[in-house]
């Protein structure tokens, strides 16, 4: 009885644990896989990039002069589209301040200007109407004008009472400016309304035209600084290779090859980016001087503007896109015609 109680005795012993699924087993093993694919992705990159930059600091006349030749290329069209900026701010400073002149009739009294002067004031289209008496027009003119004596031999006044109407800010466009001036030119009172905006009006579409032609420059300038750095990545090429050859017998794939070239032309067109900014700033200083004397000669606080910061970091986005596209477009040409036989 003792044998068989101990017999049936349950053993103290735990049966092993299953094993895991192998299908847990085959997905630890593809995330591996795939982290190690990424950390050598990301460590090619790097020695990518850090090997480009040596090259390049290793050879500081020709990565000097190929900067060069980027950065005048850039600076050129981002000079002129700045200057043409300041002149169209300048000119949309003018159109913000233009004003009607109307010039009434002889035989118009001051009461009649006067109340002519309340009536228009009263319209929403104008800000503000502004009565200049004939005597003062005179007085104006002779103190401008530089002709006392001459004036002093005149037996009358010769100039007429004067409407200066500024129109609001909401009614400045031409269509509405010129149904403004159709009426006031109805009126029996008036006898001339002016609006100077012709010469406006031509150094607008001038300044359109140019910066037309500017884009037009920045278009086979960018070419231009493409072919560039692609003649520059085709002479590296040429120089590595015998390593390439290798390279591709061990298997390298051509995005493996191309990555370092890749990087060379980022860093040509970053080099030539802040080489252009460099000589934009050096450009609008030199043209400061000459615009602030053509200012104060026009009593104007007129001055060009400067690269902003978000302008210097799309300089360097476009320097470098085109550094990019350079290298990429010479790699993919030139790669094809070194195979190992």
């Amino acid at each position: 009885m003792a044998k068989g109680a101990s017999s049936n005795k349950p053993s103290s012993r735990r049966p092993p644990m299953p094993p895991p699924p192998p299908r847990r087993r085959g997905a630890a093993q593809a995330r591996g896989a795939w982290r190690e694919q990424l950390d050598s992705y990301l460590q090619h990159h790097r020695t990518s990039a850090r090997d480009s930059a040596d090259r390049l600091y290793k050879a500081p006349l020709s990565s000097m002069m190929t900067g060069m030749v980027i950065a005048i290329a850039l600076a050129l069209p981002v000079v002129l589209l700045l200057v043409l900026a300041s002149v169209q701010q300048l000119s949309g400073d003018w159109q913000d301040t233009a004003r009607i002149a109307v010039y009434l009739a002889d035989d118009t009294g001051e009461e009649q200007a006067r109340e002519l002067q309340q009536q228009w004031q009263a319209r929403d289209e104008l800000s503000e109407v502004v009565f200049i008496h004939r005597d003062q027009a005179l007085e104006d003119f002779r103190e401008q004008a530089g002709l006392q004596d001459a004036l002093e031999y005149l037996d009358s006044n010769p100039l007429p009472h004067t409407l200066i109407m500024t129109p609001a800010q909401d009614y400045r466009q031409e269509a509405v400016l010129e149904a403004l001036m159709a009426s006031l030119e109805s009126l029996d009172q008036v006898a001339q309304v002016q609006l100077d905006m012709a010469w406006l009006q031509r150094l607008n579409a001038i300044a359109e035209l140019m910066r037309q032609a500017v884009l037009v420059l920045g278009l086979l300038l960018g070419v231009a600084v493409v072919l560039v750095i692609g003649n520059s990545i085709r002479m590296a090429i040429e120089n590595r290779r015998s390593e390439i050859l290798v390279v591709k017998l061990v298997g390298g794939s051509d995005t493996f090859v191309r990555r370092p070239f890749l990087y060379t032309g980022l860093w040509s067109g970053l080099l030539g980016g802040l080489l252009a900014w460099w000589l934009v700033e050096v450009a609008l200083w030199w043209l400061s001087a000459p615009v602030d004397q053509l200012a104060a000669l026009y009593h104007s606080d007129f001055s060009l503007l400067r690269l902003p910061f978000s302008g210097l970091l799309s300089l360097l986005a476009v320097a470098m896109g085109f550094g990019w596209l350079g290298s990429w477009l010479a790699v993919k040409r030139h790669l094809r015609l070194i195979e190992p036989r």
